[in-house]
């Protein structure tokens, strides 16, 4: 059954009473062969790279992907024959060897709150979800980088599902590509500037672990920063790990966006519970190395994310232990409600406690906001992405 969204303009966003909505969406995907190649992901070298492979004379290398790259990036095309600066000829030889392909959009719906969660289908049949979460004055995608995860964190939904593959770096820009579709949210050649944009930060907080896909998600945020394409700040991209201590000076190094971590307890003991691949670095690991994170300033703090469990980990004594673990550290502390799921072991700890955690933090001198939850209605919500893949398995 296909339901008829209501007109949610992102710009003119304001909380309403709208009740969630689903829509089943046709396929869009443009048919191609295994033979063409996804201009989607390629970075500026690739590109150039493979142009010159497949007969663009070497004088024009340069022009053709500065051309393409704008038509991709800057304008949003979904095919080669849009590329009107092009020759015909020229696009028709594009044409056998190149393909545009962003995932298709499977399903959409939209919550109450006004939060769009993606039902995206890439490669193979396998499935990842990405959310669009519309604010005033500001509009964040969260997306994914795997198609389910390896951490298992025990209160998490995308934790359940276990991991299939890194989604490739087209995998991943196309999901920017393909909200910024839904939202409208490019401009027109010779008509619009795009200045007022519906998606203005970006966040990797979506299913699976970034820094377990590094070059991938590197090369796709490299595209995304990049100052003639889509062109975000890297002050507007948040990554966000589990403390995957052996990649993070390196994000800081080939990325440079903020980071977050994950990190949800104070204790080895709880923490190897919640976060299981504190068994591999610990506490004492990971601080070591955020604390000497080569962008690590005032002006870019860390942000530390800490889900508040009934019992588990809010009493006075691990917010006391938490403002010791960052002290000397640049840092903002999110406080998130938990997202109960079907089947979860834990319950959301009472505001009352919340604000409580929350205040030793803030006297401490750390900003320690708690997080309002968004699209809970349609599990959307921080910690409830997961898809319908089932892991593949090999005979």
């Amino acid at each position: 059954m296909i339901v008829t969204l209501p007109d949610l303009d992102p710009r003119n966003y304001s909380m309403s009473s709208l009740k969630p909505e689903f829509r089943v969406l046709p396929r869009e995907v443009p048919m191609h062969n295994d033979s063409q190649i996804n201009l989607l992901g390629l970075t500026r070298a690739q590109l150039t790279e493979k142009l010159s492979e497949f007969g663009t004379p070497k004088k024009q290398l340069n022009m053709r992907t500065s051309q393409i790259w704008q038509w991709l990036y800057v304008w949003g095309v979904n095919n080669i024959d849009a590329m009107t600066n092009l020759s015909k000829k020229y696009r028709d030889e594009l044409k056998k060897n190149f393909v545009i392909a962003p995932p298709e959009l499977v399903s959409r719906q939209v919550s109450g709150d006004g939060t769009r969660k993606y039902l995206l289908r890439i490669e193979k049949n396998h499935e990842v979800e990405a959310v669009y979460i519309p604010d005033e004055g500001r509009g964040t995608l969260c997306i994914s980088s795997q198609v389910g995860c390896t951490l298992t964190c025990s209160f998490c939904h995308t934790g359940t599902q276990r991991l299939v593959r890194n989604l490739t770096s087209a995998e991943i820009v196309g999901q920017i590509i393909l909200a910024r579709h839904d939202l409208e949210d490019w401009p027109v050649p010779g008509v619009s500037t795009n200045r007022n944009r519906a998606i203005t930060n970006l966040v990797l907080m979506g299913m699976g672990e970034p820094l377990f896909n590094f070059e991938n998600v590197r090369d796709a945020l490299n595209i995304t920063m990049d100052g003639e394409g889509i062109a975000l700040s890297r002050k507007r991209i948040t990554l966000s790990t589990a403390g995957i201590v052996s990649q993070i000076a390196r994000t800081a190094e080939e990325i440079g966006c903020l980071l977050a971590v994950s990190l949800h307890a104070t204790t080895d003991q709880l923490r190897d519970k919640l976060v299981p691949i504190n068994r591999k670095w610990n506490i004492q690991a990971l601080f070591d190395a955020l604390r000497s994170y080569p962008r690590l300033s005032n002006s870019e703090r860390i942000t530390f994310e800490y889900v508040m469990l009934n019992d588990i980990n809010d009493r006075e004594e691990d917010a006391i232990r938490l403002v010791d673990l960052i002290k000397g550290i640049p840092a903002k502390v999110n406080l998130i409600p938990f997202n109960e799921w079907p089947g979860s072991q834990y319950r959301r700890s009472s505001h009352k406690r919340m604000q409580k955690f929350a205040g030793i933090i803030n006297r401490a001198g750390y900003a320690s906001p708690i997080r309002t939850p968004r699209g809970e209605d349609i599990l959307a919500a921080c910690g409830q992405l997961k898809s319908q893949t089932k892991r593949h398995r090999l005979r």
